[in-house]
């Protein structure tokens, strides 16, 4: 067993299983005491709470009252992250629910009565409405579970609660400030409280760096995981798109929108995608994700980066020490490294294209969403009603930034217009034939980019203040796995490492992300400082 902390093991007792060695759950009394041995429940990953259930030391219901506890402290007071919008009041009884499971000797695998948070446009069963972080969607209870939630509840997760995000997952106002809301306000950066925790996925982001879950769900069209996962010092996988199913998640562009998790450690990151991971026959999309899906926790090793030839794509603004020391880092681990030549990417017109194509399927996709509410949730059936809605309560909607991309988008003409086929041709190719041609000509494995710069200060009203390089836009429009992996600190703020795969390659970005996270042991816990000196 891999729980190795002696004084634990030390009061547990092992009964067996049919189909592995399933440790009896010790009572909540016990396994609270375990908790508090092990060390405060922010400083273990989901990977140590799982072994910890597996062994017996551990159980799910002490471990999701450390993390309401841990909410309760850090979220709705001391640095009131506004990370998290709700919690769900049956967190305790799903929890309950797995160690009974336990006792009765069923397993369900790693997943096992782990408490995760979700980001708030993916629905849950449950009394808390999805809303996408608009009053527009207060009312949006379903009582449903988006098939991904579905996955995961069946590999044994506790659903904890919803984060806050980016309203409308950042695709109302080309002036937005990342990680405000109407309905869950502006979140914190737990690395310096007056900076930015980027969006869309920004609760689940700050949630995530500050333990206030095992692991979080983003949702990611164009760096809506990776630039929170990023700037927020944590590892944020955007998988191939297809490969987690997309159904009852509130969406922005049926070409380019996934879920993906997010999380302290590689393993953690792969183990929550093993559980998400499927087809569904919902969601043409995800049509061949049963051939390529696994476990991708299986194979990660320290040794993985052995006989790896990795392409370096560089951008301006990076911060070449701790790009340089990544490098470094790869190379020791037995990686050849292979400087590219990306100068020739076209990425301003892939830029204009992908506008087109989120602007028409927008109006498109949200609309079918809307339309296909159960009855009596919401009366908002258009993006034209949403446009209608945000003006009749502007002073809560509109206080800080507008709607500009919200009107442009609902003037497209659908999704048979041949500018938008046009665009959308145009953005997909030249994103995956640039791509594709990098892998193939240097006979590639994975290839690695800064993800984000530093976090800027948050300034409600101003929009943001990118800091530094996108390592986002190719992998997001051609619909490739795209990791990042923590690098390090840039004058106390987090920087990511990318590793970007060809199509349904998770695995290999997964093993490259993992030997080096092990080997650079770059990740540093947030100590919530008010604010920062700027570089």
């Amino acid at each position: 067993m891999k729980f190795k902390i002696a004084l634990i093991l030390s009061c547990v007792s092992v009964a067996s299983s049919v189909s592995a060695m399933v440790a009896t759950p010790p009572s909540t009394e016990l396994a609270a005491a375990n908790l508090a041995k092990a060390g405060p429940i922010e400083s273990l990953d989901l990977s140590q709470l799982a072994d910890g259930i597996d062994d017996g030391a551990l159980n799910s219901e002490a471990i999701t009252a450390a993390y309401l506890a841990r909410i309760a402290a850090v979220d709705d007071s001391g640095p009131m992250l506004n990370a998290v919008i709700a919690t769900f009041p049956d967190a305790i009884e799903q929890a309950r629910a797995m160690d009974a499971e336990l006792r009765a000797g069923k397993y369900r695998g790693p997943m096992h009565g782990i408490p995760v948070l979700v980001k708030d446009n993916v629905e849950v069963a449950g009394p808390i409405a999805t809303t996408a972080g608009s009053l527009a969607l207060a009312g949006n209870i379903t009582n449903r579970d988006a098939p991904l939630i579905a996955r995961l509840r069946a590999a044994g997760a506790v659903i904890l609660g919803k984060t806050n995000l980016s309203e409308w997952a950042n695709i109302r106002s080309d002036n937005s400030t990342s990680g405000w809301s109407a309905l869950g306000g502006l979140t914190k950066n737990p690395y310096a409280l007056d900076r930015n925790s980027c969006g869309s996925s920004s609760g689940s982001g700050s949630a995530t760096a500050a333990g206030l879950a095992a692991g979080s769900i983003g949702t990611e069209t164009d760096g809506s995981i990776t630039c929170p996962a990023g700037v927020n010092g944590v590892v944020g996988l955007k998988p191939t798109v297809g490969l987690v199913s997309r159904r009852f998640v509130v969406p922005i562009s049926h070409s380019q929108d996934t879920a993906g998790p997010m999380t302290r450690s590689v393993r953690d990151a792969a183990i929550m995608l093993t559980a998400m991971a499927g087809s569904d026959p919902q969601d043409a999309a995800t049509a061949d994700a049963d051939k390529w899906r696994g476990d991708y926790s299986s194979g990660l090793s320290i040794e993985g980066l052995k006989g790896m030839r990795i392409g370096v794509m560089r951008a301006p603004n990076v911060d070449a020490a701790l790009f340089d020391a990544a490098i470094a880092t790869l190379k020791g681990g037995g990686a050849e490294i292979i400087p590219l030549d990306a100068s020739k990417i076209d990425r301003q017109k892939i830029g204009q294209s992908e506008f087109k194509v989120l602007l028409t399927e927008l109006k498109a996709d949200l609309a079918s969403y809307l339309q296909a509410l159960p009855d009596g949730l919401v009366p908002h059936k258009t993006l034209a009603d949403i446009i209608a809605f945000n003006k009749a309560n502007a002073n809560r909607e509109l206080q800080y930034f507008g709607q500009d991309i919200f009107e442009a988008a609902d003037k497209e003409k659908g999704l048979d217009d041949p500018a938008y086929l046009d665009a959308l041709a145009t953005s997909r190719g030249l994103a995956s034939d640039a791509l594709n041609h990098l892998f193939a000509s240097n006979k590639l494995d994975v290839i690695i980019a800064q993800t984000n710069g530093a976090a800027w200060v948050s300034t409600l009203g101003k929009g943001d203040a990118f800091s530094g390089p996108s390592a986002s836009q190719l992998p997001a429009v051609a619909g490739f796995p795209h990791l990042t992996v923590p690098m390090g600190l840039s004058g106390g703020l987090p920087i990511g490492l990318s590793f970007i795969g060809p199509k349904w390659h998770d695995h290999a970005v997964l093993k490259a992300g993992f030997a080096y996270e092990q080997l650079s042991k770059a990740r540093l816990a947030p100590t919530f400082p008010a604010t920062i000196a700027s570089k």
